[in-house]
């Protein structure tokens, strides 16, 4: 599974796994209590694996995992590395929060410019709006760079559990 995809800031995976859900479940059930190296949460058919909050920085990631039941004999994980959700959740804030005031600041300069008046500072944010976005997409960007051996160590974690060659 490749993880140095520039675009996606919270790569994705899926596969198909000849075992019973529930099966895979209570894998991880078992092994929540036999290791301390990670934190699992089941909830339903969604695991949640992170790391203990003494070994978690800013934009330490979380693996979320949906397992579904194909058949008696078979499953489908799907897979999401990413940031905690209240980190994600004020990453995604600032996002909407800066395309706002630059749709606002957008209209607000065509609408000045179309009446012949002054649109320095309009267009002024305008822009700032634009290099700020890009900010926040290079931060989101270097984030996950530094991620990228915790997200390895989470997937190879995963792996051992499902007992499956990578």
């Amino acid at each position: 599974m490749p993880l140095s995809n520039d675009i996606v800031l919270r790569p994705r995976f899926k596969m198909e796994i000849p075992r019973y859900n529930e099966s895979i479940l209570s894998d991880f059930e078992n092994t929540k209590t036999t290791q301390k190296e990670f934190i699992i949460t089941r909830v339903d058919d969604h695991v949640f694996i992170k790391f203990p909050k003494e070994k978690q920085t800013f934009w330490t990631p979380q693996l979320h995992l949906e397992i579904n039941k194909v058949d008696d004999n078979s499953s489908r994980l799907h897979g999401l590395f990413g940031p905690n959700p209240t980190v994600w959740t004020l990453f995604m804030f600032l996002h909407f929060m800066v395309a706002g005031i630059f749709i606002a600041f957008a209209i607000w300069t065509y609408t000045n410019w179309s009446l012949k008046e002054n649109y320095a500072v309009q267009i002024s944010v305008t822009l700032l709006m634009v290099l700020l976005w890009i900010t926040l997409y290079f931060a989101g960007s270097i984030g996950k760079a530094s991620s990228t051996t915790d997200m390895r160590l989470l997937n190879n974690f995963m792996y051992s559990v499902l007992d499956i060659e990578k």
